[in-house]
């Protein structure tokens, strides 16, 4: 994966997805927005994946230019 990719995930992942949950579970408790729950927890679960390939490539990134992992 290329670092610019790498980047881009992580931003989502990290930033993005958490913040889209949130806010659709906030204005679907105030606005009564249909499927809260199914929608949050369809983005909850892409990024748990994302989180983990991401977490995955990362392990074997460090490994190929020598870095012990955690």
């Amino acid at each position: 994966m290329k670092n610019k990719t790498y980047d881009i995930l992580k931003y989502i992942a990290m930033i993005v997805l958490p913040a889209l949950g949130t806010l659709y579970f906030a204005l679907a408790g105030i606005w009564n927005f249909p499927y809260a729950e199914q929608i949050v927890g369809t983005i909850t679960a892409i990024d748990t994946f994302l989180g983990v390939i991401l977490k995955i490539s990362n392990d074997k990134y460090q490994k190929t230019i020598g870095i012990k992992g955690e």
